[in-house]
């Protein structure tokens, strides 16, 4: 540039402008450190979130998710991939008990179940009946069995038992023992008439499997291959006073040896230590007796004192022994027209039953402990 004097002045250097940024202003971050010239000074454009400027909870965030996307992926040895389970259905994931209780239920309100000709329903013994009596069975009482080797798998016999403890339990932990020791099999018991006079307990004897003391009764049960029990000393056993206990009363006039015979089944003696003790009775209201139409009313030493307190049994230790068969089919259904042969295997299978209640009695060191 020339002066007016004609001498060259030197022109200042031209100024370089800095690059004009277009966007929002939260675009910066994508260009990065981006330089330019401020009167010949470089100006740098720092991003507002650059490197090491990021907020610790975006820092965090970014990392999780970098290990997650990096993170090795573990295949199964084959390279197999297996399906997820799927979801248990609603019926799978009951109980075994839950499953028969409600198939139980199901069974009962359509009425798909069998009741055989005598009254007894297996389905509810099994289901109802069995399970509290097994548990004075096994916890209460403590049962020990002996002779379970005697009792048949499959075909008739005639049980004939002692009978004590002025409430019967006798015979139905008698019949808990047969069930548990041959694998399911029922003991059908013959009762006096009185049991199913009785509102409620006729029927839980019906329907439990028990039925009528008669000859009749008891020659179908065994023909038909059931096990029968059968208690002759009646009333007068379960009802003898605390002094005559173990002491076996009159065996009547052999009716259930007729049975026997005529059916051709063997006879098994079944021996029960403990039932004595559970209700010692000491005395009789016969007035009570005769107003309630019972064949006694007993006096213990907890009742009627205590009330239904004293009605519950005392925990005494028990033992059930299934002696030896005594077989009766080699003498013919026409052995039963001959009352020596009657009265001799009567008086067999008491004397068998004595014996055995003598010898465990010898053996027992304790009512409570056994």
């Amino acid at each position: 540039m020339k002066g007016f004097s004609g001498v060259r002045v030197a022109e200042p250097p031209a100024r370089s402008e800095a690059p004009i940024v277009t966007g929002r202003p939260h675009d910066l971050d994508d260009f990065g450190s981006e330089a330019g010239t401020v009167g010949g000074a470089e100006a740098q454009v720092i991003p507002l979130h650059g490197p090491g400027r990021e907020k610790p909870e975006a820092v965090e965030a970014e990392r999780d998710l970098r290990e997650q996307e990096q993170a090795p992926v573990v295949a199964f040895p084959g390279g197999v991939e297996r399906p997820s389970p799927a979801a248990p259905r609603p019926e799978e994931s009951l109980s075994d008990a839950a499953r028969s209780a409600l198939g139980f239920l199901r069974d009962r309100l359509t009425g798909d179940y069998t009741v055989d000709e005598f009254g007894f329903d297996a389905e509810l013994t099994e289901a109802v009946f069995l399970p509290p009596l097994r548990a004075l069975y096994k916890k209460w009482f403590r049962v020990d069995t002996y002779g379970v080797e005697n009792l048949p798998e499959t075909g008739g016999a005639l049980l004939v038992s002692n009978h004590s403890g002025t409430i019967p339990l006798d015979s139905l932990m008698t019949a808990v023992a047969v069930h548990d020791e041959t694998g399911g099999r029922h003991l059908r018991g013959l009762g006096a008439d009185l049991v199913f006079q009785v509102p409620l307990v006729g029927s839980f004897a019906r329907k439990s499997g028990q039925t009528l003391a008669c000859h009749a009764d008891a020659e179908r049960l065994l023909r038909k291959g059931e096990l029968v029990g059968v208690w002759p000393e009646g009333f007068k056993g379960v009802g003898k006073p605390f002094a005559s206990r173990y002491k076996l009363q009159r065996f009547g006039r052999g009716g259930f040896v007729s049975a026997a015979l005529k059916a051709g089944v063997p006879i098994i003696p079944v021996s029960v230590i403990g039932a004595e003790e559970i209700y010692p009775k000491l005395g009789d209201i016969k007035v009570l007796a005769r107003m309630l139409g019972l064949p006694y009313f007993p006096v213990t030493p907890f009742f009627p004192m205590f009330g239904l307190l004293g009605a519950v049994p005392l925990p005494t230790k028990w033992s059930i022994e299934f002696g030896a068969p005594i077989a009766t089919d080699a003498y013919g259904p026409d052995a039963v027209d001959d009352p020596m042969l009657v009265f001799q295997l009567t008086d067999q299978v008491r004397e068998s039953i004595q014996q055995t209640l003598y010898q465990r009695l010898s053996q027992r060191k304790s009512v409570f402990r056994g």
